[in-house]
C-alpha cells in the first residue's frame, strides 16, 4: 500500500507550489516561523474535506455534477482574487510579532483552510490518485485509503512547515529592505491573482 511509488508522487505533489505553498510562505515572511505552523495547518486541514468525500465516494457525485462544481470553483476564484486584492493594497510594513495570540492563530488557520476547501480540484484530484494505490482485491479498501489519506495529510504538513521555516530564515533581510518587501507583496498578490484566474480556466 504505502510503496514507494505512492510516496515518491506525493512528495512531488505536496512540492509542486500552489495556492497553499504562496500562503504559507508570504505568511512565514511577513508573521515568522510560528504564523507558518499555522498556515501549515490550515492548508492541511482543508485538504480533508477532499479526502473524505473521496473516501466516501462523494469525489465521484461532484465530477459528474457540472453545477457542483463550478459552484465550488467559482468561490475558490473569488476568495484567491480577494487574497490578491487585499495583499496588493496592503502598505503595512513586514515586522516582527513575536507573540501571535490565540485570534491571530484562529484566523490563519481559517483562511488557509477556506483556500484548500474551496479548491475543487483537489477532489478530482484525489478521486484519480487515491484509488491508483489500494491493492486489488483487498478485503477492506476503505481502511486503505484512510490510510493513504493519512500519509499524505503528513506529508503536507511537513513540507508546508519546510516551506515557511525558509521563508522565515529569509525574513530578517526581507523586513530590513522596504524594496524587496514590495516587490515581495506584489509577486504574492500576482500569484494569488494568478491561481485564482488558472482555476477559473480549469475546466472538470
Amino acid at each position: 500500500m504505502f510503496t514507494a511509488e505512492f510516496l515518491i508522487t506525493s512528495l512531488i505533489v505536496v512540492l509542486i507550489p500552489g495556492t497553499g505553498v504562496v500562503f504559507t510562505v508570504s505568511t512565514g515572511l511577513t508573521q515568522g516561523h510560528r504564523a507558518s505552523f499555522f498556515a501549515s495547518l490550515g492548508c492541511t486541514l482543508g485538504i480533508v474535506p477532499h479526502l473524505m468525500a473521496t473516501v466516501l465516494g462523494l469525489a465521484a457525485v461532484m465530477h459528474a455534477s457540472a453545477l457542483a462544481f463550478q459552484v465550488l470553483k467559482y468561490a475558490g476564484v473569488a476568495y484567491l482574487f480577494y487574497l490578491a486584492v487585499v495583499t496588493w493594497r496592503d502598505r503595512t510594513a513586514f515586522a516582527v510579532q513575536l507573540d501571535q495570540g490565540k485570534a491571530g492563530a484562529a484566523s490563519l488557520v481559517t483562511k488557509a483552510f477556506l483556500l484548500n476547501i474551496l479548491n475543487p480540484k483537489l477532489t478530482v484530484f484525489f478521486l484519480a490518485f487515491l484509488p491508483q494505490f489500494v491493492e486489488p482485491g483487498v478485503t477492506s479498501p476503505l481502511l486503505q485509503l484512510l490510510g493513504l489519506s493519512a500519509v499524505f495529510m503528513a506529508m503536507t504538513f511537513g513540507v508546508f512547515m519546510v516551506y515557511g521555516f525558509l521563508a522565515h530564515a529569509f525574513r530578517k533581510a526581507v523586513i530590513d529592505s522596504p524594496s524587496v518587501q514590495a516587490w515581495l507583496r506584489r509577486g504574492f498578490a500576482g500569484a494569488f491573482a494568478g491561481l485564482g484566474a488558472q482555476l477559473a480556466l480549469t475546466e472538470r
